[in-house]
């Protein structure tokens, strides 16, 4: 049995090294070798253990070396024997040389993706609507104003580029090659935004505004006059701008009436000036207007109510502008005077503190400044029959008069030049001595006998 399978691959290669030799003569590439059976067999046991002992010989020793003592008593699988004789009969073909023409090609198909890769603000179709634009105008100023381009160019941008697409080889030439790299539907769309020159708008003009013309009229025109229109002139864009010259009274036989002259000419602010504000009817908000109506029925209340409370106010503030003491008149017996506001004392009992909507006091000290530490009613000043003032704390905070503090429920002599604190306010208290005298001299006359 070892000597049969040694015959047998021996006859293997020399086949193999014949099949070689002879493809390498012809230069003819051997088919591949498949099997003719449509559903494969599938292995056995044994088959299955040899071939992957095979396969991890193989990763073993690399994939072209050769087992040298393979189990002498076992024969090769027949899947074994294919896989070896295709292995062994395909040959590798080796790369061709790349060919020195196809190369400098490809060098130069590549060379325009390269070069245009950065146009700046001005891409293809920008140059493309402009040269075509120009080429019927003959005008930049008109193409400035009637191409729309897909950056906002000024006039100056248009003319610096149509120069440079005339006279600058390099810019003029990468241009070119942008521009044929287009795709056929965007050129076809670009060539459809052309602008009319004034020979293709003579011609649409003669078509009178009372006709009504179909597209066949304006295909007649096409086959007419094939040298004035612009190739890519339809019957359709025709007719669509032969329409948008009628409504701007463009055509021949349209006229278009004078303005009115004098004082006729009507601008905006004469048709301003002509409208009667009478007519114009205001949207009533009623929700605004019943918080109008709220808003002014509590002005008048409080209006209403100071003007009751008005023969009730003992005490007269007056602001003053300078420390200079005050002239007494005959019906103020003293005067607590601050930095901003001074307040005349004209009865004999008077209340300090801060005013609000629900209590009203005689002398409100939120006037001179801040007050929100004082107490709605502060204190008392009373003037005795002997001509002495007193006054008492009924707040929550002392009092200090002359640097002493008057607790609550306590009171203390006022003299004149007197200085009263209440919270960080403070005060002057000035006393009217000729007419306290007075006071004391008629007390003095009642009481005697």
């Amino acid at each position: 049995m070892a000597s049969g399978t040694a015959s047998r691959s021996e006859d293997e290669e020399s086949l193999a090294g014949q099949k070689r030799s002879s493809s390498q003569v012809s230069g003819a590439i051997p088919k591949r070798r498949s099997s003719s059976r449509f559903i494969k067999r599938k292995k056995f046991d044994d088959e299955l253990v040899e071939s992957s002992l095979a396969k991890s010989s193989s990763r073993a020793k690399g994939p072209s070396g050769v087992e040298p003592g393979r189990c002498s008593g076992s024969e090769p699988s027949s899947s074994e024997k294919k896989k070896v004789s295709k292995s062994i009969s395909t040959p590798v073909t080796p790369s061709p040389a790349p060919n020195p023409s196809l190369a400098k090609r490809m060098k130069k198909s590549k060379q325009p993706l390269q070069v245009t890769k950065d146009l700046g603000r001005w891409k293809p179709t920008d140059d493309l609507l402009l040269i075509n634009a120009v080429l019927q105008t003959n005008d930049l100023t008109s193409v400035h104003l009637g191409v729309k381009f897909s950056c906002r160019f000024n006039l100056r941008e248009i003319q610096e580029r149509w120069y440079a697409l005339l006279y600058d080889p390099v810019i003029s030439k990468l241009s070119c090659q942008a521009m044929r790299q287009l795709h056929p539907e965007a050129i076809a769309s670009i060539q459809s935004k052309v602008l009319f020159s004034k020979a293709e708008e003579q011609l649409l003009s003669k078509v009178g505004s009372t006709s009504q013309p179909t597209l066949d009229t304006f295909q007649d025109l096409l086959h007419k006059h094939p040298e004035v229109f612009y190739p890519s002139r339809t019957a359709k864009v025709l007719q669509t701008h032969w329409q948008l010259m009628k409504q701007y009274y463009l055509l021949d036989d349209q006229t278009v009436q004078p303005l009115p002259k004098g004082d006729q000419v009507l601008n905006f602010s004469d048709a301003e000036d002509m409208i009667d504000d009478s007519k114009l009817k205001d949207v009533r908000d009623e929700v605004l207007e019943h918080e109008l109506t709220v808003a002014d029925r509590r002005q008048k209340r409080e209006i209403r109510q100071l003007e009751q409370e008005l023969h009730k106010w003992q005490v007269l503030v007056d602001s003053i502008t300078g420390m200079s003491s005050p002239d007494f008149d005959n019906q103020t017996l003293a005067v607590l005077r601050g930095r901003m506001v001074r307040y005349l004392m004209r009865s004999r009992e008077i209340t300090l503190g801060r005013a609000t909507k629900d209590n009203q006091i005689d002398v409100d000290l939120a006037l001179e400044g801040p007050a929100w530490k004082i107490s709605r009613k502060q204190g008392v000043i009373k003037l005795k029959n002997n001509g002495d003032f007193f006054l008492a704390n009924e707040g929550r905070r002392p009092i200090y008069v002359d640097g002493r503090p008057v607790l609550c429920g306590n009171k203390w002599k006022l003299s004149n030049n007197s200085v009263v604190e209440i919270a960080s306010l403070r005060f002057v208290f000035l006393i009217n001595q000729d007419l306290i005298a007075l006071i004391k001299a008629e007390a003095a006359k009642i009481g005697q006998p």
